[in-house]
């Protein structure tokens, strides 16, 4: 067979330099009939043929191995036939016939298996009845007050109308799960009827035999509180999700593009549910209409939302150190120096992270860590300690914690003055926050400020602004008069006067 140069040049010789198929022979040193087909030859698609399956000794024991391994698939995994169980069990059907090597019945049974497997992981199109939904993760960027994270957007998508709802996340912990889903079902005022997963950890926790799972406590709780039916894909088989896979690309590429940047993430969720909404007004992909007229026959069969909202948390127990800090998901987070040594109570939701007493009486929110954050320090319980016992502040250790502006200032104040400022200082704090507190100091301390009321009425012109110049524009009416500049000397002589006649 001649490759596909040698059969160009052939041609090229008779279309564009127009020789003769004997001279073609001639020159190139094939034979005039090879020539004569290729010059002749129009069609030059490949030809697929289907290939030859050779018989062989096992062709006559095929129907029956494959019956074997095809009844497997109703056995558990370790009662199924390995390749040395079929040799064995056709020796003992077949002791006088069966004449092959069990290296031959072990590549025998891998081709089964193989047709097997092709057999059954075809894909075949899913119909979606109204009201359910599919929910997947997708990785998207942004920037929360100048702080870049890599984020995780919770998607939902209603397969039968294609709309679909998305919210951002710093992680796609159970905690950020849960929250999406609940705060999902409240704006569109519903619960899907089943929701399809994939095997994510947070509401998997093992897969048994027969497509069985055994569900994590938290994610069992809220699916038994919405009454939702959950629906897990078999591994590697995306396209029983594809309608949300989609939706995770299609969110990405119209919400997420140019990296979001905005202020408060929980208030940012909020106008994307908003954006979403606005979204399902355009046609549907196959043309059945408008997917917000679709998505009402989904929220037609939608559950209704239970009368007690769930409170997405994670509990745990935690002693708090010397200073009153806690370890909470390998980050550190305050709470009060008169928690310290004693075990106080944790709750972590998507957002925040509170610490209660024994009592459940709350002692501090924060902001929950994710990324690169380490520590978060709310200063108010300790800076309302210290204003109580200024003069043991340079002995302990939380003085040395203090910003650097706000320590000078102090080692300069007899104790009434530490007192004031420390009292001033906790409630800028608890007003606007630490760093604009800092900035009061550092400018009062630049202006030459010597006690706690010089801060504090910086602190106050800082945050009230500048006072607006106002034109003033006299009507026609008041005259015009000549400029008057009083003498002051004057009033030294009266002074003088004054003491003369004394």
């Amino acid at each position: 067979m001649l490759t596909m140069e040698q059969i160009y040049r052939i041609r090229n010789l008779k279309k564009f330099e127009g020789k003769s198929l004997r001279k073609i022979a001639d020159i190139t040193g094939h034979d005039f009939e090879t020539v004569k087909k290729y010059v002749q030859k129009a069609n030059f698609n490949i030809e697929i043929r289907p290939k030859q399956v050779r018989t062989g000794k096992l062709s006559p024991y095929r129907e029956l191995v494959l019956q074997w391994l095809t009844d497997d698939g109703k056995a558990p995994h370790k009662q199924r036939h390995t390749a040395k169980r079929v040799y064995d069990r056709l020796r003992e059907i077949y002791p006088d016939e069966f004449d092959v090597s069990e290296r031959s019945v072990r590549n025998f049974v891998a081709k089964l298996k193989k047709e097997l497997k092709m057999d059954t992981n075809g894909s075949l199109p899913l119909e979606h009845p109204p009201g359910e939904a599919q929910v997947d993760f997708g990785k998207a960027r942004f920037i929360e007050n100048g702080i870049t994270y890599d984020g995780h957007y919770l998607n939902i998508s209603y397969p039968h109308s294609n709309g679909g709802h998305t919210q951002l996340f710093k992680s796609e912990n159970q905690e950020c799960l849960l929250e999406g889903l609940k705060t999902i079902f409240e704006h569109i005022g519903g619960v899907p009827t089943a929701i399809w997963f994939d095997n994510m950890s947070t509401a998997v926790k093992k897969i048994k035999d027969y497509g069985e799972r055994d569900l994590t406590k938290g994610f069992l709780r809220f699916m038994m509180h919405y009454g939702f039916k959950s629906n897990f894909c078999n591994p590697n088989s995306g396209n029983e999700k594809g309608s949300v896979e989609n939706k995770v690309g299609y969110h990405r590429r119209n919400l997420f593009v140019p990296v979001p940047e905005f202020k408060d993430l929980r208030e940012y969720n909020k106008e994307l549910l908003n954006r979403c909404d606005k979204d399902m007004q355009r046609q549907h992909y196959k043309g059945l209409g408008l997917i917000k007229e679709l998505f009402e026959e989904d929220k037609k069969e939608f559950f209704k939302l239970p009368e007690v909202p769930f409170e997405v948390y994670l509990h745990e127990f935690a002693k708090a150190d010397n200073y009153g800090k806690v370890k909470f998901d390998t980050r550190t987070y305050s709470s009060s120096p008169a928690a310290a040594g004693t075990q106080v109570m944790i709750k972590a939701g998507a957002y925040d992270v509170a610490i209660l007493d024994n009592n459940c009486n709350l002692i501090v929110r924060h902001k929950r860590l994710y990324g690169q954050e380490k520590e978060s320090m709310i200063w108010i319980p300790y800076l309302e300690l210290m204003a109580r016992r200024p003069t043991a502040l340079k002995y302990t250790s939380l003085f040395n914690q203090l910003p650097l502006s706000l320590k000078q200032f102090l080692k300069e104040c007899d104790y009434e003055c530490k007192k004031q400022t420390l009292k001033i200082f906790t409630r800028m704090v608890a007003d606007t926050g630490m760093a604009t507190a800092i900035e009061a100091i550092d400018e009062g301390i630049r202006c030459g400020a010597k006690d706690a009321d010089s801060i504090w009425a910086t602190y106050c012109r800082i945050n009230s602004g500048s006072l607006p110049v106002m034109d003033i524009s006299l009507p026609d009416t008041v005259p015009q008069l000549n400029r008057f500049t009083p003498d002051i000397n004057i009033y030294d002589e009266l002074i003088t006067s004054g003491g003369l006649g004394l």
